[in-house]
């Protein structure tokens, strides 16, 4: 007679004693946080909201608020030593916290069928950059729109599903965290070298001067929450990732320490990247805008304006492919961590079947965007806009706000795993408690569109 009480499944990666060296925790999370939306993103919002001066209030709504829940998520992931659910439930008794811990498992999975489309259009514009073909033809715009309406996109993501998959076969320690110690070094170098390229193109002092120059006037509540979304996204806030991370933290380690240097790496990269855009975009007169137009259209026609532009051009797209890929790392490690402890599957099997699903998922995204399925939509928007939407305007803060409610108020021993003094641990909690969750709930409503009416 079988037992249908007793777990059959084998133990999670963090059980299984994979653990993060110190300084390979480090590498891991800023890989995870730094991503695409830094590059095009930023630029835009930094521009539309006051410049230096929101820069200022996104680096305040970081510390403030970004800061603590990434500690409570890194907090909750190291005591729980398993899967997100699993974390929950073993944290509380109470019944239900691990299916909302499951939203944040659901979240990086669609959140990784849409983005890896994009991480693949990065390495095909790398290839035909350092090729020169990309600047064979100056119509930018129509190369753009006849790769994503092509069937093109579909191998290409596949090829970010693969290259994915093939880190995360290996493990914690042989695969993501090698992967990041070699390609966090290498984005910084390609981060500097295309600063000093930008900041030493003719008008690129205007570019300078618009980004560190504030503008307090065009500062509102909008461009708070604006700047508090940022901040909490960026970080990598309300997946998983790095509650799955923080499983594999060894016990000595420094999580206030580690969360510093994550927040402070993620910065840096804000910023860095905001001097390469600003320069760049006005030294060739363009509007620093948001989405693939500005990455996949103006920019390549300021590198062609550029002496070496096919070297500068491919070192771009390498960049925001290191960017993408180390965020997809982070992204499909936590649906595996899952399965392995769920379904008692080996970790090459998880890896396996999970990345089979992604392609498979990611197929209408990779082709509704100019593609064969571009006039498919519904309600104005394309599947991947849909996807889109769905994760990051409502699972990421509602992964943000479970989080905060479950460590500032269910889950009783936070105070023991965090390793925190008794008067920062104080600030801490109040934050988590207190502010933070009103402030994830304004940023949800508001990305939802529910407080349109105020704006």
């Amino acid at each position: 007679m079988v037992d249908h009480n007793k777990s059959t499944s084998a133990p999670a990666p963090a059980d299984s004693g994979e653990r993060f060296s110190k300084s390979g925790f480090i590498f891991a999370a800023i890989g995870s946080a730094v991503g695409l939306g830094n590059m095009w993103k930023f630029p835009y919002i930094t521009g539309k909201y006051g410049g230096a001066a929101f820069f200022l209030m996104f680096t305040v709504c970081l510390l403030a608020v970004g800061l603590p829940v990434l500690m409570a998520e890194l907090t909750l992931g190291r005591a729980g030593r398993g899967s997100v659910s699993t974390s929950f439930n073993r944290l509380t008794k109470r019944k239900g916290w691990g299916a909302l811990g499951f939203l944040m498992i659901l979240a990086p999975f669609l959140i990784l069928s849409f983005y890896s489309v994009v991480a693949g259009w990065t390495m095909y514009y790398a290839a035909r950059s350092f090729s020169g073909q990309l600047f064979s033809n100056s119509d930018y715009s129509g190369q753009f729109s006849s790769f994503i309406g092509s069937w093109q996109p579909v191998w290409w993501m596949l090829l970010a599903l693969v290259l994915t998959a093939a880190v995360i076969i290996k493990g914690v320690s042989a695969g993501i965290e090698k992967f990041n110690k070699i390609l966090i070094p290498g984005l910084v170098i390609l981060l500097l070298v295309l600063v000093v390229r930008s900041l030493t193109l003719d008008g690129a002092a205007e570019g300078v001067s618009f980004f560190l120059s504030p503008d307090f006037g065009k500062l509102s509540a909008e461009s708070a929450l604006v700047a508090l979304g940022h901040a909490f996204f960026s970080l990598s806030l309300g997946m998983g990732t790095m509650i799955t991370y923080g499983a594999y933290v060894d016990k000595r380690q420094s999580l206030g320490a580690g969360t510093m240097a994550i927040g402070l790496g993620d910065l840096l990269y804000a910023f860095l990247a905001g001097l390469i855009i600003f320069p760049t975009s006005f030294a060739f007169g363009i509007e620093p805008g948001e989405g693939p137009g500005l990455v996949f259209v103006a920019l390549p026609a300021a590198f062609a304006a550029m002496p070496l532009g096919s070297l500068f051009g491919g070192l771009f797209f390498i960049l925001l492919a290191f960017a993408a890929l180390t965020s997809t790392v982070g992204l499909l490690e936590v649906p595996v961590a899952f399965a392995c402890e769920r379904f008692g599957w080996s970790r090459g099997l998880s890896v396996t079947a999970i990345t089979v699903l992604l392609f498979i998922l990611g197929i209408p995204s990779a082709i509704s965007v100019g593609g064969a399925v571009d006039g498919w939509q519904f309600g104005e928007k394309t599947f991947f806009d849909w996807m889109d939407f769905i994760c990051s305007n409502i699972l990421l803060p509602l992964g943000g706000l479970i989080v905060t409610v479950f460590v500032g108020w269910v889950w009783k021993h936070a105070a023991d795993e965090a390793g925190l003094t008794s008067g920062w641990f104080r600030i801490w909690i109040f934050m988590v408690r207190y502010i933070a969750p009103i402030l994830v709930v304004l940023v949800l409503l508001y990305s939802a569109g529910a407080l349109d009416f105020l704006f």
